[in-house]
């Protein structure tokens, strides 16, 4: 493992212990997801504020996953997306064996990590489509950036917000990703009969979903009328990914 920057002991025993990206995101799935506003101010920590804070949104997640993984040879590469809502997601991406996979945390299950079976950058960006409609979200774009582009810039320690980095990503053009006006019609019509049935729940049954790596628990638990659980969605072939539709 690399020297890399000035870690303090728990940080580096927490490096240590986490050395692929499935490890990662296991970790990252155990910590609460950071809601920020209310009743807080917004936030964007480094790795050293999401360890000392224990919680992490989406981009704060993709921060802490570089930095520890970039100690175990890993570029420090994020995928932006950006979305008609405005609401933007932000992953850590890596290539391994020439395939692309990624590690991320979500308020959304199928926002989460995908495995590394995917070609292109691209077709990983694909993946996040379907799961990506809501009542309001739909994918317009994506991008990958390398963090080590900030130069000095202390994205990986610093002890405030670290807000360059948002500006960086916000600034950078994205690439256009399209997705056909019937499947998200389709789409956002069935999202909005599970909410109406299962107010308090979210959809995981997604064909394709063996792609994903693992979600946090909160998401798994059975439907109160369905009997589904993670069991018969494992048996549906569940996912958001390069699907033909939805499993439920």
């Amino acid at each position: 493992m690399e020297r890399g920057p000035d870690f303090t002991r728990s940080e580096r025993r927490l490096i240590m212990r986490l050395k692929t990206p499935l490890q990662v995101q296991r970790w990252l799935n155990g910590l609460p997801y950071n809601t920020e506003p209310p009743p807080g101010r917004a936030t964007l920590r480094s790795f050293r504020g999401v360890v000392h804070h224990r919680t992490a949104h989406c981009l704060e997640a993709a921060l802490a996953a570089a930095v520890i993984l970039e100690q175990h040879g890993y570029p420090p590469l994020v995928m932006s997306f950006e979305s008609i809502d405005k609401l933007d997601h932000v992953i850590f991406v890596y290539r391994r064996d020439g395939r692309w996979g990624s590690v991320a945390r979500s308020r959304d299950p199928g926002l989460h990590g995908r495995k590394p079976r995917f070609a292109t950058p691209r077709a990983l960006a694909k993946s996040y489509q379907d799961t990506y409609v809501d009542l309001s979200g739909r994918l317009t774009a994506f991008t990958v950036v390398d963090l080590r582009s900030l130069g000095d810039y202390d994205w990986r320690l610093a002890e405030g917000n670290v807000w360059k980095v948002e500006r960086m990503l916000l600034d950078t053009p994205h690439q256009p990703l399209r997705m056909a006006e019937g499947r998200f019609r389709s789409f956002r019509k069935r999202y909005r009969a599970f909410k109406e049935r299962y107010p308090d729940r979210k959809p995981i049954l997604y064909e394709g979903r063996e792609r994903w790596t693992e979600i946090p628990k909160e998401f798994l638990r059975p439907l109160p009328d369905s009997g589904q659980g993670p069991r018969s969605a494992r048996a549906a072939g569940a996912s958001r990914g390069r699907s033909r539709g939805w499993a439920w």
